[in-house]
């Protein structure tokens, strides 16, 4: 039998609902809780659509009486919409309706949280359409701003992180002219520092790995007049996020941090004092760490992050081939 809840069984809770002596209030609570169930721990597409319909059903029942739970049945939908697998844009835009739709109420009616969760999700949704000019990456950037104001890193260090990693990725996606690349770069180096100096590793070990590991990959795709320090430093915040990652515990996030180390080792002169005497050391450790990540990822059924891991070993064998010929070519 399916694991999840069948269809049948929805009509027969909403009915139970309708039959209910409960007053209208409490039975649109109830068809938002059991959206709500599904919307949280969905075992199939289908739960997530269930979900949609019930809330679409608690928000039909609302009318004009009850502001509150109206906003809060489009924001529920909004933001079961946004995690149906593979959401096309017609589904991310009726999540940015709904998420509009509810905001201004949630901000009079509903607490701060709840007001900047859904400031947070709609920053996501925005994110998702800018790629398909549905969408701009300044309001992304401003609604995770708003969602900030109550975020602090203090009371939701959690929500904190993943704000400001959305908003460096943000900046990071920005399309600005090439002389002004530095600029947005910057600006994605400078979110997560910012993030870095209250996300610790001892207190939140999680979020201090993917930040160190995010600005690893800023930093290493920094236009710059200084290359070199930047992959230095990019080695240096990866190993901050490896202190965290393993291949026992976290073996896909340590795949994909030392897979960025080795991309860095790559590019990394031996001695940054004497570029000129090549990166054959760095260019075998690279090669290892890659090795070890195909492995992982390959294992997991990661098969598009595996593909391009191959691709680079392949790109690195010919390097150490070359290098290893130029070095024959200086002894004779």
């Amino acid at each position: 039998m399916n694991p999840s809840i069948t269809d049948s069984a929805v009509k027969a809770a909403i009915a139970a609902i309708a039959s209910e002596s409960a007053t209208t209030a409490e039975k649109i609570q109830m068809l938002i809780e059991m959206a709500l169930g599904f919307q949280k721990k969905p075992k199939t597409a289908k739960d997530l659509r269930n979900a949609v319909g019930l809330y679409y059903r608690a928000y039909q029942m609302c009318g004009e009486d009850y502001p509150l739970l109206k906003a809060r049945a489009q924001a529920g939908m909004a933001g079961t919409l946004q995690t149906i697998p593979d959401a096309g844009t017609e589904l991310l835009l009726q999540a940015k309706a709904g998420y509009e739709a509810a905001l201004p109420i949630l901000q009079q009616l509903a607490s701060p949280v709840e007001t900047a969760e859904a400031q947070m999700n709609l920053g996501l949704v925005l994110q998702s359409l800018v790629p398909f000019n549905l969408a701009r990456i300044g309001d992304s950037i401003k609604a995770y701003h708003e969602a900030l104001r109550v975020f602090t890193w203090q009371d939701y260090p959690q929500e904190y992180a993943i704000l400001y990693n959305n908003i460096a990725i943000a900046y990071l996606s920005m399309p600005l002219a090439s002389e002004r690349e530095y600029l947005r770069q910057g600006l994605a180096v400078q979110s997560f520092e910012v993030a870095l100096k209250h996300i610790t590793l001892i207190d939140h070990p999680r979020e201090y790995a993917m930040l160190q590991n995010n600005l690893g990959n800023a930093l290493q795709y920094l236009v710059s007049s200084h290359p070199v320090e930047n992959n230095l430093r990019a080695i240096a915040v990866y190993d901050e996020a490896l202190k965290v990652r393993n291949p026992r515990d976290t073996p896909l996030e340590y795949a994909n941090t030392i897979s960025n180390k080795a991309n860095a080792l790559f590019n990394l002169p031996d001695n940054p004092e004497k570029p000129e005497a090549g990166n054959l050391q760095n260019l075998l450790q690279a090669r290892t760490y890659y090795q070890t990540a195909w492995e992982i990822f390959t294992k997991h059924q990661q098969i598009e992050q595996a593909e391009v891991v191959a691709q680079a070993l392949q790109e690195i064998a010919s390097e150490i081939t070359n290098h290893s010929m130029g070095d024959e070519g200086e002894i004779l």
